[in-house]
């Protein structure tokens, strides 16, 4: 399983590419994008985004209430199901390659749980 920014480009490694964001990549061609699945109920609430703002300072607060949000959520299951399937990236837009919601998913994901 990788990770990658929306803007870089894709790869036949990829596997099936997933957009976890719940707003499309700002500027960003759909067709430029090669896209598979937008999950984007996989993605954190508006308010917690908001919230978040992308603040390092803010990160490890925000990765237990996104964990918290994502309990129960079947969009999560349906993700880790697609990653037993087959090599797939998970596609997300912010600048900071370190804390963003893939980073999140791709650690429950690798945990399975």
């Amino acid at each position: 399983m990788m990770l990658k920014r929306a803007y870089e480009p894709a790869t036949k490694a990829d596997g099936e590419r997933i957009l976890v964001d719940r707003l499309w990549p700002r500027g960003l061609a759909k067709v430029k994008a090669k896209i598979d699945l937008w999950l984007k109920d996989v993605a954190p609430s508006t308010e917690l985004r908001q919230w978040f703002g992308h603040d390092p300072e803010k990160w490890p607060e925000f990765k237990k209430r996104y964990r918290v949000e994502l309990k129960g959520n079947p969009a999560l299951s349906e993700l880790m199901a697609l990653s037993r399937q087959g090599d797939i990236t998970l596609v997300y837009a912010a600048k900071d390659q370190l804390h963003n919601e893939a980073v999140v998913l791709k650690q429950i994901l690798d945990r399975g749980t």
